[in-house]
């Protein structure tokens, strides 16, 4: 790919779209479209195929979501599944109608299904229930990830899928209501530190997750891009997972907190276990490179210097 290639990444503001930015510009690409939700709203289908046609991408980066944890998710199961649904399929349809070719779409790795075979394979897709926490995200993820699959099939077009797991990193949501689990676990130790409060854990702590640092998944995508690939789905990861009750013992570790611990059993753990199967993307020649300690001490570090906790 050339690196006066003009690319659209939409959802510059959110921390994958960001994250792209970086990636390209720290690559030497010259020509990229960053709107901010200033400059667009992408819930306007009008305004979006007016910015597509008059700027000619030749590659699309749709990172534009709503999202946020398993709390929010479970109370705006309707927001989450209409208003995900609303911003891609105008993305994808105005792309479509205006004649270009390449799109990448970021799914999730919630679209699979609950209590799988691990590690969850690209062709699991809908080969079992969703969690039901988060299943109006994960059935908007579905439907972007089809639509693009059946324009690709009819019309020859390269819109495929990466499938990321659990993200983490700079530019993150640290809002205590709709915070992935590791901003929401910073800011909560951090506070309780200070206030010399206990901290009160979502779940029983029994759950297992994987996490991938945005900077990687944001890398992995140019790999993709600049080696033209051009599979339906391709997930994205680490390939390893931890217990919460271990990634809450790090992060009271690295916030220095030394109060009391609780587990509150009554709220639900969602999916015990969910590791992506990587061998795809490895066999392309990608694998991570960033430590994950190592990492999230300089988050917690950045986020109270910053004051975003």
């Amino acid at each position: 790919m050339q690196k006066n290639t003009k690319i659209f990444i939409a959802g510059v503001n959110g921390m994958v779209g960001s994250a792209l930015k970086r990636a390209l510009n720290n690559r030497g690409y010259l020509n990229i479209l960053a709107p901010t939700r200033s400059e667009i709203d992408f819930f306007d289908k009008n305004l979006v195929n007016d910015y597509i046609k008059k700027n000619n991408p030749e590659y699309i980066l749709l990172a534009a979501a709503r999202v946020g944890g398993i709390q929010a998710n479970s109370l705006l199961k309707h927001e989450f599944l209409y208003e995900n649904i609303e911003i891609q399929n105008n993305i994808i349809l105005s792309a479509h109608s205006c004649g270009v070719n390449n799109l990448m779409f970021f799914g999730s790795s919630c679209v699979y299904p609950k209590n799988y075979d691990i590690p969850i394979k690209e062709e699991n897709l809908l080969e079992g229930p969703l969690e039901e926490t988060n299943e109006g995200y994960a059935l908007a993820k579905i439907c972007g990830i089809k639509l693009c699959n059946y324009l690709s099939e009819s019309f020859h077009r390269n819109y495929f899928s990466v499938m990321p797991t659990n993200l983490y990193g700079t530019n993150d949501n640290f809002d205590p209501n709709s915070s992935h689990v590791i901003p929401g676990l910073l800011k909560k130790f951090h506070h309780a530190k200070i206030n010399n409060e206990k901290v009160s854990i979502w779940g029983s702590g029994i759950a297992r997750r994987e996490f991938l640092h945005v900077d990687d998944l944001a890398e992995a995508c140019i790999f993709l891009m600049e080696n033209n690939y051009n599979y339906p789905i391709i997930n994205i990861g680490t390939g390893d997972d931890i217990l919460i009750s271990e990634l809450v013992d790090i992060i009271k570790d690295i916030t220095n907190f030394n109060g009391i611990v609780e587990y509150d059993k009554s709220k639900s753990d969602g999916t015990l276990r969910k590791v992506l199967n990587i061998n795809k993307i490895k066999e392309l020649g990608w694998a991570p490179k960033r430590n994950f300690f190592n990492e999230l001490k300089i988050i917690y570090g950045y986020a109270v210097q910053n004051k975003l906790i």
